[in-house]
């Protein structure tokens, strides 16, 4: 029992790298299932129209993210609100843009191997292992390092960052304010 206790007290509070990055994993998951939810239900329900419901879905699950991320995953109390807002979307972006165009890249680097096909590998194949592989590369080398080390910690960028959130969100001084 104290075993137990002993590995969820470490999952809970340990800033150990195998610990962040399984409170990570859960997080994606979280953040994974509202993206998708959220996606069908656009779709099924509200608008209709694939990419809108798409995106509107991603959003959702990267406002999920970064909210998880702020106080479970990372526990970055001590950072600015404001200044993970932007520095969360800066590397949601680039992941962003990380995977559409790696898959794509490795879409065609992996139809250009007709080698593939003559060993059972079909066309739509393809893009299910570029997107796959795509996904993993940017989820390790990527997001979980650069939140881990960026985003919900204090950098020398956060008042650059708070000044741009300044210019998106108005500064507040009541309790409601976002810091």
């Amino acid at each position: 029992m104290n075993t137990q206790k002993s590995f969820a007290q470490k999952l809970l509070k340990s800033d150990n790298v195998i610990f962040t990055f399984i409170r990570s994993s859960i997080s994606s998951q979280i953040s994974s299932w509202t993206d998708m939810a959220v996606s069908f239900a656009m779709y099924a329900w509200v608008l209709g129209i694939a990419w809108l419901s798409t995106a509107i879905g991603a959003i959702c699950g990267g406002i999920v993210n970064c909210i998880v991320g702020y106080k479970f995953t990372f526990r970055a109390d001590g950072v600015s609100k404001r200044a993970v807002i932007i520095k969360f979307a800066m590397i949601w972006l680039g992941s962003l843009i990380l995977n559409s165009g790696g898959t794509e890249l490795l879409t065609r680097i992996l139809e250009s191997w007709k080698w593939l096909e003559s060993i059972g590998f079909k066309p739509d194949g393809f893009f299910a292992a570029a997107r796959l592989i795509i996904s993993l590369v940017v989820s390790l080398a990527w997001n979980f390092v650069l939140q881990r080390r960026f985003v919900f910690r204090p950098s020398k960028f956060d008042p650059y960052a708070i000044r741009i959130c300044n210019l998106f969100l108005r500064k507040s001084n009541s309790s409601d304010s976002i810091d």
